[in-house]
């Protein structure tokens, strides 16, 4: 699996690894009946499902129907079983969040599993990669609804299914972090990458999902004061798409994120006339 992507240096193996390290983590919550409850989401989603371009760090899912109760724990014996059936080696950390984080979106009851994965010897004597990779497992378990979803079969490591949200969910997804995430230090370029991958390759905005996110969460607008109109149409998703442009550090987000991509010149068509002129050619519906 290791060897059909580019091993030149370090920090791609790194990468890599880490990427397979999530498909074989997949694979065993998809063993233990995972996805009868919840949904794959996310930048990793994007990459793995959908053939984004740039790697992503963590594994986001949302469950399908709202569950305070929900147990991510249920599920550790499977994952460790199944990555230990390769060959790796793998401590858990468990953080309970109570009340709302800042994460990719506002999130409540939100559960974070962090695997701690060691890889065999033979994989380290190849490959020259001895660090721990660190895989975080987040799941919404008050997400907002009004959604679609579709199943996937992923080939590899063995076959098996994956329950995701759509693309035109997905694009609602990070249009929501885009217009509601604060930026502490500097902005998340990789929301912006999607940003541009989304609408390059001409996908819709599932608009309905969008304002159900936005009346459940928005930590910018609320932070700036804004108040919802009754009404979310598409003129006002532009206006406000428009005014997180004016605020954007084009060169911090091009920081954030061309250490997961592998051609750093797509990001010199990068400004803030780029992305005004890509807000137009957002498809909504």
């Amino acid at each position: 699996m290791l060897e059909k992507y580019d091993l030149s240096c370090a920090e791609k193996t790194h990468e890599a690894l880490r990427e397979i390290l999530q498909e074989i983590v997949l694979l065993g919550l998809a063993r233990g009946g995972f996805f009868d409850h919840a949904l794959f989401y996310g930048g990793t989603a994007l990459r793995i499902l959908y053939g984004l371009e740039r790697f992503s760090e963590d594994l986001d899912f949302s469950l399908i129907k709202a569950d305070p109760d929900f147990d991510l724990g249920k599920y550790e014996d499977i994952v460790v079983e199944t990555l230990q059936s390769f060959g790796f080696d793998v401590h858990i950390e468990l953080k309970e969040n109570r009340g709302a984080i800042k994460s990719a979106f506002l999130k409540g009851n939100t559960e974070q599993h962090l695997l701690n994965i060691e890889a065999p010897q033979d994989i380290i004597q190849k490959f020259g990669q001895g660090k721990l990779v660190k895989i975080k497992l987040e799941v919404d378990t008050h997400p907002p609804l009004d959604f679609n979803s579709e199943k996937k079969t992923l080939l590899t490591p063995s076959p098996f299914i994956v329950h995701s949200m759509t693309l035109p969910s997905l694009f609602a997804g990070k249009m929501h972090a885009i217009l509601c995430r604060s930026w502490v230090s500097r902005p998340k370029g990789r929301d912006w990458y999607d940003l541009v991958w989304y609408i390059s390759h001409g996908y819709e905005l599932d608009f309905e999902h969008l304002t159900a996110r936005l009346r459940q969460s928005c930590d910018w607008q609320e932070k700036q004061q804004f108040t919802l109109p009754e009404t979310i149409d598409q003129s006002y998703i532009r206006e406000i798409l428009k005014k997180r442009i004016e605020d954007l550090d084009i060169n911090a987000a091009k920081r954030d994120v061309e250490v997961f991509i592998s051609d750093r010149r797509v990001l010199d068509i990068w400004s803030k006339e780029f992305f005004t002129d890509l807000v137009e050619k957002i498809k909504l519906f």
